[in-house]
């Protein structure tokens, strides 16, 4: 045992694997966070469509449903600010 501590006066050749254990500490880490913590959070770096609303989200129906014209423009900007109240906009939301 003393001959692997101290190998040739100085530490022995298992020093090299403390880097390697660090590394995947640090990778089981960030593997954990992005399955739990990061899940539904959005990068800043995606690109803005990616940041849209789901298809089934109040605010993509009424983006639908004012651009097929069932509703006008007064409707849209009533319930569009309704929405707004109750579930605030998204970075992405529609306009």
């Amino acid at each position: 045992m003393q001959t692997l501590a101290h190998w040739n006066g100085g530490p022995g050749p298992w020093i090299l694997l403390f880097p390697v254990i660090w590394a995947a500490v640090v990778v089981a880490a960030v593997a954990v966070l992005r399955r739990t913590v990061w899940r539904d959070r959005h990068a800043p770096w995606r690109p803005a469509e990616d940041r849209r609303p789901s298809a089934d989200s109040p605010l993509a129906v009424l983006g639908r449903r004012f651009a097929s014209g069932e509703i006008d423009e007064d409707e849209y900007g009533r319930r569009l600010s309704v929405l707004d109240e109750r579930f605030g906009r998204t970075e992405g939301g529609a306009a």
